[in-house]
């Protein structure tokens, strides 16, 4: 069945507006269910935790939801679950906690391709005498071999930090592939999955991933973010919160300063609006229907893609950044693109005009920009859409591109 854009539209109340946005991969609208959960939590139980009187009980349960609900998510246990303000911090934090477990000599892979959030706090490992080597895409068409990542593997190799799907290219990697060369080493591996998460649903237990981190304002909440951690990984880490917790003592050694509880339990509302997009589509309640709410939301995502693609390939000056493909297998909604050597800014505000929300720049995955040599036209326009975007936006946003091109 397709998916029903007008319930889907009717629970995001910006959408009742004139813009049309796509520069999801920023951050997407927020569901309404999600705000009224905010609220209701600062309205109702806004108390500290860990307290004998029952607004403070009241306050813990809720928190304690909210890992039940992202363990349903991602297909994991709640203890497996750190919460945070957003993936870059949970990542420092991670980088952190894994000081004691890396040693001079020591190696870690990372991308070209990635955000610099899954870059920086792994570079400063250097200065303790860990290597860092660099797995890079082809710089014809953007794609990362898992033939170099394999050359690249040794017996010093202790992580591998890659993302589950570009947030420039859209490209979605194999990740279970690569686990298992990361495995097959003794490596252990870290996914970002910032782009990915709103577009597909979930399992890490498929996945393979030792780590695995998004931010839920991506993925229609508030500025929270969560990260998945096999349990016995967790429990290895140092601790880096008060010297009295034990390091046994997870998520919680992760969090320091406690997690935003008014974040943490609006952001149910997101994982609770996916699964009745499942439950809508005839799944049963549950793990079944958030992957056929996935299902659905990929398949509208896969018709508007299309329909920008086919634009941009029809037009001889238009370079996509990454893969052409459509095809649900091979790329969430994120297309970036350049236009000849024009400014990338030129074009954006040409569009500006139309009030269709998009963007250009590196969007902090600098590396793949300036290596590419695109930084001297403004980096790249990108286009990121997700499942309430309409194919009548997208013929809006080309009616716009097309002079500017």
């Amino acid at each position: 069945m397709p998916l029903d854009l007008d319930f889907v539209r009717s629970q995001f109340p910006a959408l009742s507006g004139e813009w049309a946005f796509m520069d999801n991969a920023g951050g997407s609208q927020t569901l309404r269910r999600v705000a009224d959960r905010v609220a209701d939590y600062l309205l109702t139980s806004n108390v500290q935790t860990g307290a004998s009187y029952a607004p403070s009980r009241l306050s813990l349960e809720r928190v304690s939801r909210t890992r039940d609900a992202f363990a349903r998510f991602m297909n994991c246990d709640p203890g497996e679950i750190v919460e945070g303000p957003n993936t870059t911090i949970l990542i420092r934090f991670l980088s952190e906690a894994m000081t004691g477990r890396l040693a001079p000599g020591d190696e870690i892979i990372l991308t070209n391709t990635d955000h610099e959030a899954n870059i920086g706090p792994w570079l400063k490992h250097e200065a303790r005498g860990v290597t860092v080597k660099w797995w890079r895409c082809n710089p014809e068409t953007f794609e990362l071999d898992l033939d170099d990542l394999r050359a690249l593997m040794t017996d010093r190799t202790k992580l591998v930090c890659v993302t589950h799907a570009s947030n420039i290219l859209g490209t979605i990697n194999p990740i279970p592939e690569i686990a298992a060369i990361a495995h097959d080493a003794g490596a252990e591996l870290m996914v970002d999955a910032v782009a990915y998460a709103p577009h597909r649903a979930i399992d890490v237990k498929s996945l393979g991933a030792d780590y695995y981190v998004f931010s839920v304002y991506k993925v229609f909440g508030p500025h929270h973010a969560v990260m998945y951690g096999r349990r016995e990984k967790l429990e290895a880490l140092d601790n880096i919160y008060h010297y009295f917790f034990d390091k046994a003592r997870v998520p919680h050694k992760l969090e320091p300063g406690n997690i935003n509880y008014e974040c943490a339990w609006g952001s149910i509302g997101s994982i609770d609006y996916v699964e009745e997009l499942g439950v809508r589509e005839g799944a049963p309640a549950g793990r079944a229907a958030i992957e056929a709410g996935f299902a659905a939301i990929a398949e509208q995502e896969r018709s508007v893609t299309a329909r920008l693609i086919d634009f941009l390939d029809s037009r001889n000056s238009v370079r996509v950044i990454g893969r052409s493909s459509a095809a649900i297998e091979d790329r969430v909604s994120t297309v970036s693109f350049t236009v000849g050597t024009e400014s990338s800014k030129r074009i954006v505000d040409a569009v500006d005009a139309a009030k269709v929300g998009i963007r250009f720049g590196d969007f902090y995955a600098r590396r793949i920009v300036e290596e590419h040599g695109l930084m001297p036209q403004d980096g790249v326009v990108r286009v990121s859409m997700i499942h309430y975007n309409t194919l009548e936006e997208v013929d809006r946003l080309i009616a716009a591109l097309e002079p500017a091109l």
